[in-house]
């Protein structure tokens, strides 16, 4: 029988890249789509699409219980935080199967600093972190950080670099954070100071059932997306990436989750990046979704990963326990208005002349 899933966030670039990777499948879903804006709902590529209220409106929950129980939907995927927040705490009221973290683990995860304590605390590398508790008090904490070039000041809450930024010295964080609580109504408190990270930059996407490890990829982040136009000069999301194979990064990440939730289920996205010494540190993890990018982890390799998370899901056995499925020589590139390219590295130059001589 033809599974069915719901998707939020249809025509956003994250249910967009999902809608595509499912779609890779011999054996491909419908896909209906459910968004609150119409305009981004037109560019959505699902079979069937429904104009939803805002998720905060009082009529949200009413109107996507109609959606599934019309459209027989078997499972829904949510593609934002706020959207996994709000479906965990109210799962038992969804009139379909979730497949998502506990919402205990979802809310850690959606606040950095408390995070960065967690893992700290049970011996996973992660960035030294210190939360801003007044203004007055910056320059006493960038004297608790290791004495290096940069210190790294960003937001406790957000995606994407929000409110990120390197700073060399207490009057620069000083004046970033007095920009946000003056601009755009940050407090002062919202944001942390830590250790800057200088090494190579990684996300890992991993699957998890009720504790086991199914699958795990990796990659690497070479550029940015609109990085040179960002005042931190990077982001989450990745202009140019690659696969890679680094057993290290992948042992941290099993780690990272494990110290979470011994009986870990759903899709878990880590942010890895080295620190001066070589180590991978988690800096971050979005628990219960997809990550834009995210056709890096199901078009290559053995196993596409979307599709592993459907079966999954939905009580079918998969065959995999503790895979690291880690296929090198794979780039991704990105940029804006046009779908996101996968080539490999023996196909690069493919019809194209060298003409630089």
């Amino acid at each position: 029988m033809k599974r069915r899933l719901l998707l939020t966030g249809a025509g956003t670039t994250a249910a967009s890249n999902l809608i595509r990777s499912l779609r890779a499948d011999a054996r491909s879903p419908t896909i209906i789509g459910c968004h609150g804006d119409r305009f981004v709902l037109k560019k959505s590529d699902a079979d069937r699409n429904y104009l939803m209220p805002a998720l905060d409106h009082p009529e949200f929950f009413r109107a996507l219980s109609r959606v599934i129980k019309k459209e027989r939907i078997d499972l829904l995927i949510p593609t934002s935080d706020a959207e996994v927040r709000a479906f965990a705490r109210r799962r038992a009221r969804i009139p379909c199967r979730l497949f998502l973290p506990r919402t205990c683990i979802i809310e850690l995860c959606q606040d950095k600093y408390q995070l960065n304590i967690f893992l700290r605390e049970r011996g996973v590398p992660a960035p030294l972190t210190y939360p801003v508790t007044s203004l007055a008090t910056i320059a006493k904490t960038f004297a608790r950080l290791p004495r290096r070039s940069l210190v790294w000041c960003r937001a406790r809450v957000g995606s994407g670099a929000l409110a990120a930024l390197p700073v060399r010295s207490p009057a620069q964080a000083r004046s970033w954070i007095e920009y946000w609580r003056d601009m755009r109504n940050v407090p002062p408190r919202a944001f942390t100071l830590s250790e800057y990270l200088p090494g190579r930059d990684f996300s890992c996407l991993s699957l998890w059932d009720r504790g086991a490890l199914i699958l795990l990829k990796t990659c690497q982040r070479l550029s940015y997306f609109t990085g040179g136009g960002n005042p931190s000069g990077i982001s989450s999301v990745s202009h140019l990436a690659k696969t890679v194979a680094e057993p290290e990064v992948a042992r941290v990440c099993g780690q990272a989750i494990r110290a979470l939730d011994r009986r870990a289920t759903g899709t878990f996205n880590l942010d890895i990046r080295e620190n001066g010494d070589g180590v991978p540190c988690i800096t971050e993890i979005n628990a219960g979704r997809f990550p834009s990018g995210n056709l890096i982890h199901a078009l290559t390799g053995k196993h596409n990963l979307s599709t592993t998370f459907v079966r999954v899901a939905l009580g079918e056995r998969v065959g995999l326990r503790n895979e690291y499925d880690a296929d090198e020589g794979w780039y991704t590139v990105r940029d804006l208005d046009t779908p996101m390219g996968i080539f490999h590295v023996e196909d690069l130059f493919d019809k194209i002349e060298d003409a630089r001589g």
